[in-house]
């Protein structure tokens, strides 16, 4: 049954609506923050920011992803894109790089995009479609050669949830199987080789994945339904959390922990919150992104603090949380500002950003975009 109430996903409030338990129309105004090279922050500007601004005037904004440009979703289920089209991953049919949202196509039925080297989406009939750089099969048509406009992905129609990491992608279905393609050197796809696939590839023969997310640092991260926490791919820093620095080419356990709900793979670090609300993160620590207000490396997962209200966590370079009462925090590297606290400094541990409590979900890169939400009838 799903759970209607707290923060709203797209996903939840079409489920809302279906059951007749949507009362009020979604606000959702768009923040960023961070490098704006080639205007991917969306301000119109080339200019990067250290604290967050407000992109344009809509305010039916609920999922964002940034990566190498930006992607953002409404609640009407438009695709926009943004930042450096050269090489087509703005999705816009052409190479021209845009310094503020573009809609993608005039469909209307996204429902959720992820941004790594490449973009790949879902819609809400369950297609999976891809664009871009396509270098190592990355957009999963069996081919190597880029797309400037979406592609749709193989034939099925139950795909719930995909994630474009670094040059590869991986994607779950409604029935909980796993698939990734890509670039594979590291063992990243999870199939137990090293060899590049340009189209899915099935991890395993399990039916039982939740969630997953596809690092920049070239390894994967996964929960199962059961509530466990899984890793494979690129292992130097501790990545993988499994207690050693060694690359694995298929999924491992960590820890031994059964409520984990969320998890996000970042550049050599990662960061997962268990359903109690506690967050934990581990790997590279060199810019204090693991959040213990060291600069050690750590190899498995390690709390960020002893709060247990932490509702959605970003990790790259820097981290970015939410936590259930609308505030945003976060910390590790700033080099560009994505810490939002107005200046370059990195932190080791989390800071808030700005005095907002209205933050619903961040995606965080060189730069950060984030959703300011909230519900009026």
């Amino acid at each position: 049954m799903p759970n209607f109430s707290g923060v709203w996903n797209l996903k939840e409030q079409i489920q809302a609506i279906a059951a007749g338990r949507w009362t009020g129309i979604p606000l959702g105004e768009l923040y960023a923050w961070g490098s704006n090279s080639a205007g991917r922050l969306g301000d119109g500007t080339g200019v990067s920011k250290s604290s967050p601004i407000q992109i344009g005037a809509l305010t039916t904004w609920s999922q964002v992803s940034t990566g190498s440009d930006s992607a953002a979703i409404t609640t009407s289920g438009e695709l926009y894109t943004w930042g450096f089209g050269n090489q087509g991953n703005l999705g816009h049919n052409n190479t021209i790089s845009r310094s503020s949202p573009v809609q993608v196509g005039a469909l209307t039925n996204w429902l959720q995009v992820s941004m790594g080297t490449h973009t790949s989406a879902v819609k809400t009939d369950g297609t999976l479609w891809a664009w871009g750089v396509n270098v190592y099969g990355q957009l999963g048509d069996n081919t190597t050669v880029y797309k400037s406009s979406p592609i749709q992905v193989g034939a099925l129609t139950t795909w719930s949830q995909v994630s474009a990491g670094n040059f590869f992608t991986a994607a779950i279905t409604t029935s909980g199987e796993l698939y990734a393609w890509g670039n594979n050197p590291f063992g990243q796809l999870g199939d137990n080789t090293a060899v590049a696939k340009s189209s899915p590839v099935q991890v395993g023969a399990l039916t039982n994945w939740a969630q997953v997310s596809a690092g920049s640092g070239s390894f994967c991260a996964a929960i199962k339904t059961d509530g466990t926490l899984w890793t494979w791919g690129r292992g130097t820093s501790g990545r993988l959390g499994d207690g050693t620095d060694t690359t694995k080419s298929s999924p491992v356990q960590v820890g031994a922990l059964t409520n984990w709900a969320q998890v996000s793979a970042g550049s050599e670090h990662a960061a997962a919150i268990t359903t109690g609300g506690v967050l934990y993160a581990w790997g590279d620590n060199s810019n204090g992104q693991v959040g213990d207000n060291t600069t050690v490396n750590k190899s498995s997962p390690v709390g960020v603090g002893a709060l247990t209200n932490w509702l959605q966590v970003s990790a790259d370079l820097s981290c970015a949380s939410v936590k259930t009462d609308g505030t945003m925090w976060a910390w590790g590297g700033n080099n560009y500002g994505q810490l939002g606290q107005n200046d370059t400094v990195k932190r080791s541990s989390p800071v808030q950003i700005g005095g907002l409590t209205t933050w619903s979900q961040v995606s965080v890169s060189q730069r950060v975009l984030a959703v300011s939400q909230g519900t009026t009838n």
